[in-house]
């Protein structure tokens, strides 16, 4: 389980089948079969030194995230599993990438940035306004939710210490919605009897009347 607040930005040095990726604060505490989220992706740490990281890809993970897009130089976002005894700054964050987006805009707002993506339609069930979305492994506030994508505003802490500050239109990103809209989902498919407009309105899943 990730929280969505990275911890660090890492480079890729080597990718081929797997991906090896130079850091220094994660990499500290490591060991041999920790999760680590690079982008949002959950992998698993197959070795490691003082400097660097290596992670396995597998062909369905290069096919549904933006990891099979990465090259030599490439900047990453990384954070490491959740302890027990963490502070949870974030939100409940998998590190199961639902789908790829695609930035279509980025502009500025005062001292914020803001950014909107285009989605597939198919999330945006699980995409609420001021709910929670994982973009390449950032934990963000969704605003103006359309049919078919969102805007998020970007602080300047997070422009500074992530990889979104570099990104562009037309660039691809890793997006996880919200986990506790799917497991409400499923709450409404198998009981659906026993949840009220109230409740649903009270998250956000339907407009107040």
């Amino acid at each position: 389980m990730f929280t969505g607040i990275v911890e660090e930005v890492g480079t890729v040095s080597d990718i081929a089948g797997r991906l090896v990726i130079q850091a220094k604060k994660v990499v500290e505490g490591m060991n041999i079969g920790d999760s680590i989220a690079v982008n949002g992706v959950c992998l698993t740490v197959v070795s490691f030194d003082g400097g660097s990281f290596c992670v396995e890809l597998m062909p369905e993970t290069l096919r549904r995230t933006n990891l099979g897009k990465l090259r030599r130089g490439d900047k990453v976002n990384l954070e490491r599993a959740m302890p027990v005894n963490g502070r949870f700054g974030g939100h409940f964050v998998q590190g199961h990438v639902d789908d790829m987006g695609m930035i279509t805009s980025v502009w500025r707002e005062q001292q914020a940035v803001g950014m909107k993506f285009s989605v597939p339609k198919h999330l945006m069930v699980y995409i609420v306004d001021k709910g929670f979305v994982a973009v390449d492994g950032v934990s963000l506030t969704v605003i103006n939710p359309e049919s078919a994508g969102f805007s998020v505003s970007l602080v300047g802490y997070t422009l500074t210490h992530t990889t979104l500050a570099h990104r562009r239109p037309g660039d691809m990103v890793n997006i996880e919605v919200d986990i506790l809209a799917k497991y409400l989902e499923r709450v409404i498919e198998t009981r659906g009897h026993g949840v009220t407009l109230e409740l649903l309105e009270k998250y956000g899943f339907a407009k107040a009347r």
